[in-house]
C-alpha cells in the first residue's frame, strides 16, 4: 500500500492547527538508520487509507520528496468526536531487520462448527489481533483462525495457530482465541396471584341474628 508525504519545516502547535486548517496532517516518521522527520499528510488521502483493510499491519511504501521509505503505521490521533485525523506515527523497516507488530485476525467456519450446527451453542471470539515479530517480507496482512471444528465447551487458545513461515508469534501462548458455549436463556417466571381471603359466613349470620333480637 502506498501513500505521499513531504517534509514539515514548521512545528509547534499553531503550526500544526494551520496545517489542519489547511486540510493537512502533521506526522513524524522515525527508526531505521535515518533521524526521527516531520513530516506531513494530505488528509483526505491517510483518512481514507486508514480506513483499507491491512493498511496498520501491512509494510506501506511512502512517497516522501519523491523518495521510497518502506514504513509501518505505528500510532494514529483522532479527533475526540470527529471524523479527523489529528497527526499519524510511522517507523522505517529495514529488509534485513526483523519488525515487531500485530496481526489482525479473521476468524472462519463458525457457523459451520459442531458447537453451532448441532449443539446450538454461541462461539465468543476474544482476541482482534497478536503480536508477531518477522522480516517485513514475511509480514502477513491476517492470519486466518479456522472455527470449524470447534464444540460445545471448547477452548480456543493462541498455541492452535500456524504460525506462518518465517513468522513467529509473541503472544502467549496460553490467550484465549475463542469459547464455545450453549447461552442458558433465564425463563421468565409468571407472578403469582394473590390468594382471595375467605369470609366466614358463619359468623357473619350469627351477628345478624344477635342484632334483630335486640
Amino acid at each position: 500500500m502506498k501513500f505521499s508525504a513531504t517534509t514539515r519545516s514548521v512545528q509547534g502547535s499553531s503550526a500544526s492547527r494551520r496545517l489542519r486548517r489547511a486540510g493537512r496532517v502533521p506526522a513524524i516518521v522515525y527508526g531505521g538508520k535515518g533521524d526521527a522527520q516531520n513530516i506531513e499528510l494530505e488528509h483526505n488521502e491517510i483518512f481514507h487509507a486508514l480506513r483499507k483493510p491491512g493498511f496498520g499491519s501491512s509494510v506501506l511504501e511512502m512517497n516522501l520528496d519523491s523518495k521510497t521509505q518502506k514504513v509501518l503505521l505505528r500510532a494514529v490521533q483522532w479527533h475526540p468526536y470527529k471524523p479527523i485525523v489529528l497527526h499519524v506515527d510511522f517507523q522505517r523497516v529495514r529488509a534485513d531487520v526483523a519488525i515487531v507488530t500485530r496481526v489482525p485476525l479473521t476468524y472462519i467456519n463458525a457457523d459451520e462448527s459442531p458447537a453451532v450446527k448441532l449443539e446450538d451453542a454461541s462461539i465468543n471470539t476474544i482476541l482482534t489481533d497478536i503480536e508477531v515479530s518477522c522480516l517485513p517480507a514475511d509480514l502477513p496482512s491476517e492470519i486466518v483462525v479456522d472455527l470449524g471444528e470447534m464444540k460445545n465447551g471448547d477452548v480456543l487458545s493462541v498455541e492452535s495457530i500456524a504460525a506462518p513461515e518465517g513468522v513467529e508469534i509473541l503472544t502467549a501462548a496460553t490467550e484465549t482465541l475463542a469459547t464455545a458455549a450453549i447461552v442458558a436463556v433465564q425463563a421468565e417466571e409468571e407472578p403469582e396471584e394473590p390468594e382471595e381471603t375467605e369470609v366466614d359466613e358463619s359468623t357473619d349470620t350469627e351477628a345478624d341474628e344477635s342484632t334483630s333480637e335486640e
